[in-house]
């Protein structure tokens, strides 16, 4: 019976470990995103680095990386807080920096396959894509 139970701890460690390791890295989920969209010099920053126009923070460098896949897969390996923080991103850009925004989109989703996906997902969010 020890040994059974020793296991299936071992088994749940295993599990958890693995859940853990196919989440986005959190080490940058401290960083104040409403900040960043709202101040110019920030978000040009941000905004050349996504384009590869710019030079990248360690943060704008983990966005530029991850963001093909979350898009990809709808945010699956994305915390509640960054999918929050993705959300607030994309209504932001959406109602206040169009232009950006479409040139985003442009570099992230040429051929409008996610887009199109996430429209009914931003509605639902209250958000209204500007396309």
């Amino acid at each position: 019976m020890k040994i059974f139970v020793a296991t299936l701890a071992l088994l749940v460690t295993i599990v958890v470990a693995q859940e853990e390791a196919e989440k986005y890295t959190s080490k940058f989920d401290s960083i104040d995103v409403d900040e960043i969209l709202k101040s110019d010099r920030l978000f040009k920053n941000y905004f050349q680095c996504l384009l590869g126009e710019g030079r990248c923070t360690p943060e704008g460098n983990e966005l530029k990386r991850v963001l093909p896949d979350a898009l990809e897969t709808a945010c699956a390996k994305c915390s509640d807080k960054q999918r929050s923080a993705g959300v607030r991103a994309v209504k932001y850009l959406s109602e206040n920096r169009p232009t950006e925004f479409k040139a985003l989109r442009a570099r992230f989703d040429p051929e409008n396959k996610y887009i199109d996906q996430y429209v009914n997902d931003a509605e639902k969010e209250g958000i209204t894509l500007n396309l």
